[in-house]
């Protein structure tokens, strides 16, 4: 056993993972329990909080104590982290009102962001948050919940997210930190970093948001109920965390400025972190995880998720066990398929779209089957078509004055040399593969640099290793500047399609 352990657990989409880390960045436990995302209608993603979140983080830190190598009496801190920004309103006791309405896949509060544009001004709004409203953004969804909920928003005591949720169940303290407030547009001051509710005051109030702090802090220690759910011993202390993204971000090294994270999950997320706030009505600007620090991100609305979906379609009856050999062997069809799918062109806007178009009711689309067509032809077209989202969030990137120095990919989906050969292909960039154990590691090393186990946040380079690099072909470069083309293309002469079957679902 060793002296100092760290504990890091994230709430994902579809899983909940946690690690134990010793002080030299070891991985020494590991742990994961499944869950699954409920889709009740439509253009909405939920979690129930305490069946998802607090139970499967209950399960996953008593898995990691009940291993050889974690001592309960060397744990120096706990970090969380989780999906988000997603809205979970709670009462006076802290408990969930209904099932949480999850970050930028859930596209139901699409009348509140026109009501707030109405009210604020689009130009307001991205002065005060540096963002324009989406899907993304926390704010038009708590407004939802007053409008369609109204005995929920009434009994609200506070409105917190994941992470948030997780922390205060851990310490009693409802808490949440600088970047993930940053997503509760149009409610924080980017500028001044605290809430700022003026022209909302009809939505919330501050006393109905969380406290806001810096991810690495201390937001308490693990209360005597706490510890008896979980086994952690009572007085841990546990930092105030962050999303899953910028929590994986810090697992593959973003600490310097011009370094981003290429995140393969459920959603493709995308982060660069900065010097300096960059307000943009295309990405999404906010602080990082670092005073003075600040990132621009973006990401696209399904990745995994889809391929997840084609899994299901094409074989309902798939045992979870034998999931990962179905991918494989989908991953070898697709290497047999020609760059380009042999003419299949797909939009992978099958829960709308993020960045940059930020499109809620753009549709999921192919162009060009015929009767020839294989599964693999089509698998590989959804990693191209997502491949063509990232390129175009890369580019608008570039556009903006903050083109990537370095870019480190993690995720599941970097074990699919077919979709990392895309990407890079396609976006061309090179790509750093990073082997590390995701955002739970990040929220271990963050853990170990708020109590000072890590004296700086260079140190927490220490704990990164690149495990391969990936380079993008320049003979493709013209097949996939046509495919890119095509795609754009689509998107646009199709998009007044899209916004009437939206409409036609809705009425």
């Amino acid at each position: 056993m060793t002296d100092q352990v760290v504990i890091g657990v994230d709430v994902g989409t579809y899983e909940t993972k946690g690690v134990a880390v010793d002080a030299q960045g070891q991985v020494i436990a590991r742990a994961a329990r499944a869950h699954r995302l409920s889709v009740p209608r439509p253009g909405w993603a939920e979690h129930d909080a305490d069946d998802v979140w607090w139970s499967g983080t209950v399960a996953v830190i008593q898995e990691l104590l009940a291993t050889d190598l974690v001592d309960p009496g060397a744990i120096s801190a706990v970090g969380c982290s989780g999906i988000g920004p997603c809205v979970l309103p709670v009462d006076a006791a802290g408990s969930p009102l209904r099932p949480a309405i999850l970050y930028g896949v859930d596209t139901r509060a699409t009348s509140q962001i026109a009501a707030m544009e109405r009210t604020l001004g689009t130009q307001q709004i991205t002065e005060r948050s540096g963002n324009v409203l989406s899907a993304q953004s926390a704010g038009p969804k708590i407004a939802w919940l007053r409008d369609n909920e109204p005995d929920v928003y009434r009994r609200a005591a506070c409105f917190v997210t994941s992470q948030t949720y997780l922390v205060g169940r851990l310490t009693g303290r409802w808490v949440i930190d600088h970047g993930t407030a940053g997503y509760f547009h149009p409610f924080y001051d980017l500028h001044d970093g605290v809430w700022n509710v003026a022209g909302c005051e009809d939505v919330v109030t501050p006393d109905r948001l969380p406290d806001i702090a810096w991810a690495y802090e201390v937001a308490g220690h693990v209360t005597p109920e706490a510890a008896r759910e979980t086994g952690l011993p009572s007085g841990v202390p546990v930092i105030t965390g962050t999303t899953d993204a910028p929590a994986e971000a810090i697992s593959c090294g973003v600490t310097e400025p011009g370094r981003m994270m290429l995140m393969y999950g459920s959603s493709i997320f995308v982060i660069e972190m900065l010097d300096r706030a960059i307000p943009s009505d295309t990405l999404y600007s906010a602080p990082y995880v670092f005073p003075g620090s600040y990132v621009l991100a973006g990401g696209t609305a399904t990745a995994g998720s889809l391929t997840q979906w084609f899994l299901r379609v094409l074989d309902p009856a798939a045992a979870e066990e034998t999931r990962a050999a179905s991918f494989e062997q989908l991953a070898a069809e697709a290497a047999d398929s020609p760059p380009g799918a042999r003419g299949l062109v797909l939009l992978p806007y099958f829960s709308g779209e993020r960045t940059p178009i930020n499109d809620p009711d753009a549709c999921g689309t192919v162009l060009g089957l015929t009767l020839s067509h294989t599964r693999g032809d089509l698998y590989r077209a959804i990693l191209e078509g997502i491949a063509c989202g990232i390129r175009a969030i890369v580019e608008t990137y570039a556009a903006q004055g903050a083109a990537p120095t370095v870019i480190r990919a993690v995720g599941g989906g970097t074990r699919n040399d077919v979709w990392t050969r895309a990407v890079s292909d396609i976006s061309g960039q090179r790509q750093e593969i990073a082997a590390g154990s995701g955002a739970s590691f990040g929220d271990a090393a963050l853990a170990a640099y708020g109590v000072g186990l890590l004296e700086d946040r260079q140190a927490i380079e220490r704990w990164v290793r690149v495990e391969r690099t990936v380079e993008p072909d320049r003979t493709l470069r013209s097949t996939y500047d046509d495919l890119y083309r095509r795609s754009t293309d689509l998107y646009q002469s199709t998009r007044h399609l899209m916004h009437d079957i939206a409409r036609g679902e809705s009425t």
